[in-house]
């Protein structure tokens, strides 16, 4: 059973940073992909970053390029989400997700492959930006 785990959420001011963790295990995937969302309240919930171990593609929603940057340490099973010039609007709670990345279309590429596509789920992080 695939279990992810969230960690890093917290309070920062507008401007700040914060870094979130995913940590995952009960991987059997050859190749996979793990994605992070985010749902604020009243809001459904979109897909922020994705990276597959295919071949380290990723891929970032519009509102957060060149602020967001995702990566992985596979020895650590565990991605990353390095979140810089947060802004209030990027409050929420941020979901990792994951599942297999081996037929169909890339869960990474062009864009964030939809939810119903990830498999696993974390219980996920809050994130609050104060302005």
């Amino acid at each position: 059973e695939v279990q992810l785990v969230e960690s890093g959420g917290g309070l920062v001011q507008a401007g700040g940073s914060l870094r979130l963790s995913c940590a995952a295990s009960g991987f059997h995937y050859h190749d996979y992909a793990i994605a992070w969302f985010r749902q604020a309240p009243g809001k459904e919930r979109e897909g922020v970053s994705c990276i597959s171990s295919r071949d380290g593609t990723t891929v970032y929603t519009d509102s957060v390029k060149g602020r967001f940057h995702i990566s992985s340490d596979r020895a650590k099973n565990t991605v990353y989400l390095q979140m810089d010039s947060l802004i209030s609007e990027d409050s929420a709670r941020y979901y990792c997700a994951a599942d297999s990345d081996a037929w169909g279309s890339p869960l990474c590429g062009p864009r964030i492959a939809p939810i119903m596509r990830f498999g696993s789920w974390g219980q996920g992080t809050q994130v609050t930006v104060s302005s």
